[in-house]
């Protein structure tokens, strides 16, 4: 009907245009101005793809219209301060206010529900301490590392120069160099952009970017020369990705340039498609032993692991490897679940790997219970934004902290959801030039500093407020959580947190007794039945 009409009236509209054309020549101008209009009605009318269009011509593009601005006006004028996802305008805003250094205190009272199921808090002392915050740094280094680094508690998580444009990896390596924190490059090499005097946590993924044989396969020479550079404080293996962990990474041939092909080792303008497991070890053992030539390499250099929890008896079995060789990572980065990055499939984001507070503290747990929780330190990500964020990952298992979106925030991004696009409005997730120089190297490096500067101040402050001196004192016990409507637990009570060598001799923890039933240090199969 509607196409029926759109004729009909295109007929009239020509009819009177030849009968009244000569007496108003206005309506020459008219027609003129109407000919795209009918002009698009044609087109839609001709054209397969979209049914809406083929049966409602012209009026049926304002569906798309609407639905393109939909996440705008969702953001701005729909959600609420505390529902947007997957970080809050509450969230978002004090990312904002620190990396500006404005006002980030609120007005009249909280806006959370404290008697919700799930709220969490730390309860405070009577005799609060005065805590400064250049002392919450910790030192990274096991018994085989020689120069082990002193690391800030906070830390730019792993993003790569191809995920991110060069404005944005330079902001953020420079604003690290000025707050003295540590700037992960991601599984995308160390390129130009990233020695900017900042220093670098240098990640190594499946795709071996910047040590690689042409065939892909890792390169100790390569490796050697950049691992020697002073920038580089410590080294990561990339094992899994919280948010899309079993999966490769992918990096389309169009945002391939030249300077990214350079740094990656590759061919430019072809797709990269990282493989999704390591070609230089295929078992726990194997996996140990490359820690060793790795530190060997680098002279020495702490050398971590980075994964999201999947299976428990794979991890089992690199615990159980660590106490065969006697070979372990300096570090373990715990990734949850809710991680972010560039591009997922929605299943793997949504539905797959542990949580961070699930394999955070399985991994603190199985580190315990083989006795090497004091020889390696454990890094947790995953959507921490705040000093209280931070805090409750410190209480649960964790030494360290990586933040990736956060401070992408801290560099202006404004949460578009268009890192996949090559279109980020802010010129942080993109390789257009037109879009990237609208990131202000000079402004936006500040903002990092700041935006680290004043989180840490705020973890200092929490942690004097509960009457503590450090973070290393902060213990389960302290964070508690309403668990139902009556009911408040801390998560000692909740997670049953496990004493040093408890999995050393049997009986097992029972939780646990499947996963060591399954594992052997040899293999990252399952050993049995599981």
């Amino acid at each position: 009907m509607a196409r029926i009409i759109f004729l009909v009236s295109i007929l009239m509209v020509l009819i009177l245009t030849v009968v009244l054309a000569p007496a108003m020549p206005s309506i020459i101008w008219l027609l003129i101005f109407l000919s795209p209009v009918i002009i698009l009605g044609f087109c839609d009318m001709i054209q397969s793809k979209k049914a809406v269009r083929r049966n409602f011509p012209i009026i049926g593009n304002f569906r798309y219209w609407m639905e393109m601005i939909r996440p705008e006006i969702n953001q701005y004028f729909v959600e609420s301060n505390s529902s947007g996802v997957p970080f809050s305008r509450i969230e978002r805003s004090v990312v904002y206010q620190r990396a500006k250094n404005v006002r980030d205190s609120i007005a009249f009272g909280t806006q959370r529900d404290l008697y919700e199921v799930g709220y969490e808090w730390v309860n405070h002392s009577l005799t609060p301490r005065d805590v400064k915050p250049e002392n919450m740094r910790i030192d990274v280094g096991g018994p085989d590392c020689t120069q082990p680094y002193n690391a800030s508690l906070f830390n730019i998580g792993a993003m790569s120069f191809g995920a991110l444009s060069s404005n944005a990896v330079v902001a953020l390596n420079e604003g690290a160099k000025i707050g003295h924190f540590a700037h992960n490059t991601g599984e995308g090499g160390i390129s130009e952009y990233h020695m900017r005097g900042g220093d670098l946590i240098w990640q190594i993924g499946t795709g071996y970017f910047g040590c690689r044989t042409k065939d892909g396969r890792f390169d100790p020479k390569q490796f050697e020369d950049k691992a020697s550079s002073s920038s580089v404080k410590m080294i990561e293996i990339k094992l899994s990705q919280g948010a899309k962990p079993g999966k490769g990474g992918i990096l389309p041939g169009a945002k391939v340039n030249a300077e990214i092909a350079r740094a990656r080792g590759v061919e430019e303008g072809k797709d990269i498609i990282s493989p999704s497991a390591h070609s230089t070890f295929d078992t726990p053992i194997g996996l140990c032993e490359y820690i060793a030539d790795l530190r060997k390499l680098s002279k020495g250099k702490p050398i971590g692991l980075k994964m999201c929890i999947g299976k428990p008896r794979e991890f089992i079995s690199i615990c159980k490897a660590m106490r065969k060789t006697q070979i372990m990572p300096d570090f373990i980065a715990v990734d949850g679940g809710e991680g972010g990055t560039g591009a997922a499939p929605l299943e793997f984001a949504n539905n797959m790997g542990n949580p961070l507070t699930e394999g955070l503290i399985f991994v603190h747990n199985a580190l315990v219970g083989f006795e090497l929780r004091d020889k390696v330190r454990v890094i947790a990500s995953g959507k921490i934004t705040t000093g209280f964020g931070m805090v409750h990952r410190l209480s649960t298992g964790a030494d360290l902290i990586y933040s990736a979106r956060a401070m992408m925030m801290g560099l202006g991004c404004i949460q578009a959801l268009k890192c996949d696009s090559n279109h980020c409005p802010v010129g942080i997730t993109t390789q257009d030039p037109g879009l990237v120089v609208g990131l202000v190297v000079s402004q936006k490096r500040q903002r990092i500093a700041n935006y680290h500067r004043n989180t840490i101040l705020s973890v200092s402050q929490i942690i004097g407020a509960m009457g503590l001196d450090h973070t290393q004192q902060l213990r389960p016990y302290h964070l508690m959580r309403r668990v139902d409507n009556t009911l408040i637990m801390n998560y000692e009570e909740i997670y049953k947190y496990l004493t040093p060598g408890e999995l050393l001799t049997e009986p097992y923890p029972k939780r646990f007794q499947r996963a060591m039933n399954a594992s052997r240090a040899d293999t990252f199969e399952c050993i049995g039945e599981y």
